[in-house]
Parts: structure tokens; C-alpha cells; sequence
């Protein structure tokens, strides 16, 4: 069994007084090779070795941590000549088990508070409520167009007041397109639900959005208290083929390019997806504070996502530790500016009908939830970034402290923090697109614009979102250069100091 040198990488030293060589690798040979243990006379044949080169156990300096050292022994070589061959590995070494200790120390209370948290405040379905048929919250069902024949605006809309507005405005060109137009005469069949079989009339007119065709599946909006011929109307047309075969292809990109690791992304992305529409959104309609349902909801799905693509190592977990100290500072942020600002959360149509049907949600406390969350999946990406490449660093050049660690890995940071910010402004902006548009026609300034409470929840929620990914980079660079230089001096992170090479590569015993 060989014990590892504890001492840093230098230059091997040739043995018996062959100093003709520097020992650097010369077409795969290199003199004095760091794999030979002590006892390995010269001329001894047999003993490949293919182990974690740590230095010689004879004393002689000159092992290459983090790489494969195969050695081969060979009768008649008077000088000790060996193959080198040095290979990086892709994970990184372990820390120590006491940092481990320390870590988990800080974690498992964390989780557990967690879960605690999800099983008290665990909902157990979305409470009912008579529906109102407005907006989103009317009975649906699925159709098809059977049949669809034009027909004379003029017959169809005879019943029609005709409009006094002028022709060259909007409002008075559709009124005239009903009047003197081309419309669609619809036969739709229901094809879901009690009504399974029964047909009604859908009148489509020339200037509508959505224009319909034959064979076309839609989706049906159901009214019981309206007249029999009135009940059923069109509302949308079904797209699930085309989102599924999308989604379909994303799977099956992910896979095909992460292998593994992009199916246990596509595992944690339904995970997340499940707490998501079984937690968070049934716990806040049942009446629970949607800023906490948000943190523990938020907290779950990081603890879950971030160890199952990435394991459980330490590296993992002090990506953890960067992500909830952020988002703890994207919580006090956005609840100290939505109070400030005075920002309700009920904009339009949506929030205010979330808001008659529960009036007892929390609206200003959805709209943080909603901060906290979309924040969390670009802090996952940022956070797991600089913790490896400070690993990544420090199995590169083993000798770096935590200072150098860190100006090396938050120059990495500074890139990515450009990178991310534009990308999150871009993002909020191109969601609010159509009402940026709204505003540009109406010109409109652009401090009118800030101020009005639709657009000033998207800034705040842009810019308290990017003060967390900010910060994110500084604090989780901090935590991995501490953490993974707080082995003991001299040795590889997560080395042992002493003791046998385990693992691939162990060095046969003689």
C-alpha cells in the first residue's frame, strides 16, 4: 500500500545521479517517473501501476494531483525510464469530512424546515367555488368544426344597429366589414362532456383574430343559464398536438446532448412543475400567505432540482447555500419596494378576477411570490456556475488560497452577471411587449410610463431580481473559495493528508 506525499507539485528528480533529464514528458517518457514506489529496484520487472499520482512514497517529490500516473516497470532499464500519462478528471475531489459535517450541519435543519413547512401548509386541492364564466373561469369542452360555408355579413348581423362611426376609424371599418362583409358560417360539434354529439352555430366575422376552418378542433365554452341555442360557444382552438410534439422534441434534445444529466433536468423540471400547481398555487387559494407558500414553495424546488441534476456533493451544496442567501435578499428587497411604491398586484383582468373570486389573497403578496420564483431558476444557473469553476480552479492549481480563488472566479462572475441581467431585462420587456406598444402609440413619456403601477411592477420585479443575481455571484464565489480551501495545507482539496489512494486506480499491493 502506498501512502501519498503530502508535499506540493515540483519537478521530478532523476535518480542515480541521472540528471541529464528535467522532467518534463519527451514524446510520452518522462524521466523519474512520480507513479514509482519505494522498494522498486531497478531491473525489477512486472509492477504497472495506474493510480493517483500524489508524489512517491520514497521521499522523491514530483507527483501531478488530479491525474492518472501509469508507470511500467520494465528488467534492463538501469535508470527507472516509466510512461507517463496524466488524465483530468471531470468531477472534483470531495472536501474534507469535517467540511461535510459543516455543511450538512447548516442543510438538513434547512430541508427539514422545508418539508415541515410544505406538510403544514400542504392544501390539498384548490378549494371550489361557483363559477363565473368570465374569463378563464367558465366550464370548457373540446369541439370540432364539422362544416363551414360562407355566407352574406348583411343576413347573419341583420339584427345589428348600424354604427354612426366614421369609416376611416377602426371601430367604424369593422362595423362596415359586418355589414357588407364576407362572414364564416361555422357548424360545430361537441365532442367532450354531457353534450357529447350536439351541434350549435358559430358565426365568424371577416375582421375577427381568429378565423376557423374546416376540421379544425376547438374548445368550447359552456354557459347553463343561457338560452339552449346560446349555451355553447368557440373560445379557442385546441394546439395540444403542436405543444406536445415541442415539448416532445425539447425532451428528447436534452437528452440526446446531456445524456444523463438533461434526463434527471427533465425529471426535476416536472418535480418542480408538480410543486409548483400541487403546492404553491392551491396553498395561496386556500388563503395561506403567498410570500411564504412562495419562499418554502421556491426552497423545495431548489433543494430538489439543484440535487438531482447536480448530486450530492458539497459543490452542490454550497450552490445551495449562494441561492438561498440570495433569495432571502431578493424577499426583503421586493417586499421593502411593493410597499413603498404602493403596488397592489391587481392590474388587469386576471388579478382582478383572481381577486373577486378570493378576496382574501394577498394581492401585493402574489405579486413577490411571482418576484421570488422567477428569480429562482436564473439564480440556480448562476449560482451552480461559480461554484465550479472555483472547484474547477482549485483542482487546476491546487497551491491557490481562497484569495486568489476568488479573483479568478469573480472575473468569470463579472462576464456572466452581464450576461444574465440583459438577458432577464429582455425577457421581462419582450413579456410586456404589446403593452410597451400601447404606450408608444399613446406618447407617452417616459417617466409616465415607469409610473404607472403595470409598468412599475415589471421594473420592480426586473430589478429586484437582478440585485439578487448580483449578489449572487460574490456571495456563492466567497463560500466555494472557502470552502473548498479549508482542507488541510498542502494537499489537493478533498485529499487526505495520509493514508491509501482508494478508488480507480489504486496501486496494486506486491
Amino acid at each position: 500500500m502506498v501512502t501519498p506525499s503530502p508535499q506540493p507539485p515540483t519537478e521530478p528528480t532523476a535518480t542515480h545521479g541521472h540528471n541529464g533529464h528535467d522532467g518534463h514528458e519527451h514524446d510520452g517518457h518522462e524521466h523519474g517517473s512520480p507513479g514509482r514506489s519505494a522498494g522498486h529496484a531497478p531491473g525489477q520487472s512486472g509492477g504497472h501501476s495506474n493510480g493517483h499520482s500524489n508524489g512517491p512514497s520514497d521521499g522523491h517529490p514530483g507527483g501531478h494531483p488530479g491525474g492518472h500516473s501509469g508507470g511500467h516497470a520494465s528488467a534492463g532499464h538501469a535508470h527507472g525510464h516509466g510512461h507517463g500519462h496524466s488524465h483530468s478528471h471531470g468531477p472534483a475531489a470531495p472536501v474534507s469530512k469535517h467540511l461535510r459535517k459543516v455543511i450538512a450541519a447548516v442543510l438538513i435543519p434547512f430541508a427539514a424546515a422545508v418539508f415541515i413547512g410544505m406538510a403544514v401548509l400542504w392544501p390539498g386541492g384548490a378549494p371550489d367555488h361557483e363559477r363565473s364564466g368570465v374569463g378563464f373561469d367558465r366550464q370548457t369542452q373540446q369541439g370540432v368544426v364539422t362544416t363551414l360555408e360562407q355566407v352574406d355579413c348583411k343576413s347573419v348581423n341583420a339584427a345589428q344597429v348600424p354604427t354612426t362611426a366614421a369609416p376611416s376609424t377602426p371601430s367604424g371599418r369593422q362595423a362596415q366589414a359586418e355589414q357588407t362583409g364576407e362572414c364564416k358560417k361555422a357548424t360545430v360539434e361537441v365532442t367532450s362532456g354531457p353534450d357529447k354529439g350536439r351541434t350549435f352555430v358559430e358565426i365568424v366575422q371577416p375582421g375577427a383574430p381568429r378565423q376557423l376552418e374546416d376540421g379544425q378542433e376547438v374548445v368550447v365554452a359552456y354557459a347553463p343559464d343561457a338560452p339552449r341555442d346560446l349555451q355553447y360557444s368557440v373560445i379557442d382552438v385546441n394546439r395540444k398536438l403542436p405543444m406536445a410534439l415541442l415539448a416532445g422534441i425539447f425532451a428528447v434534445a436534452v437528452v440526446v446532448v446531456g445524456r444523463m444529466r438533461g434526463l434527471f433536468a427533465l425529471i426535476a423540471l416536472v418535480v418542480s412543475f408538480g410543486v409548483l400547481t400541487l403546492f404553491i398555487l392551491p396553498a395561496i387559494l386556500q388563503g395561506s400567505n403567498p410570500l411564504v407558500v412562495a419562499v418554502i414553495g421556491a426552497s423545495a424546488i431548489m433543494l430538489i432540482a439543484l440535487y438531482m441534476c447536480h448530486g450530492l456533493t458539497a459543490r452542490t451544496s454550497v450552490a445551495v447555500l449562494g441561492t438561498l442567501v440570495s433569495l432571502l435578499l431578493i424577499g426583503l428587497l421586493g417586499s421593502g419596494f411593493i410597499d413603498w411604491a404602493f403596488l397592489s398586484g391587481n392590474t388587469d383582468d386576471n388579478t382582478g378576477l383572481i381577486h373577486g373570486l378570493y378576496p382574501d389573497i394577498d394581492m401585493s403578496g402574489l405579486l413577490l411570490a411571482g418576484v421570488i420564483i422567477g428569480s429562482l431558476g436564473v439564480l440556480d444557473d448562476v449560482t451552480v456556475t461559480q461554484t465550479s469553476a472555483v472547484w474547477e480552479l482549485r483542482q487546476a492549481d491546487p497551491s491557490m488560497g481562497p484569495r486568489a480563488l476568488y479573483r479568478a472566479a469573480i472575473r468569470i462572475g463579472r462576464d456572466h452577471i452581464a450576461s444574465v441581467v440583459n438577458t432577464l431585462v429582455l425577457a421581462y420587456a419582450g413579456a410586456a411587449l404589446p403593452l410597451l406598444l400601447l404606450f408608444s402609440i399613446a406618447n407617452s413619456s417616459m417617466g409616465s410610463v415607469a409610473n404607472s403601477e403595470l409598468v412599475a411592477e415589471e421594473i420592480v420585479r426586473t430589478l429586484v431580481g437582478s440585485i439578487g443575481l448580483v449578489a449572487s455571484v460574490p456571495v456563492t464565489t466567497a463560500l466555494a473559495a472557502l470552502v473548498v480551501s479549508a482542507d488541510r495545507p498542502g494537499s489537493p482539496a478533498g485529499v487526505p493528508a495520509t493514508g491509501p489512494v482508494r478508488g480507480r486506480g489504486r496501486r496494486r499491493k506486491r
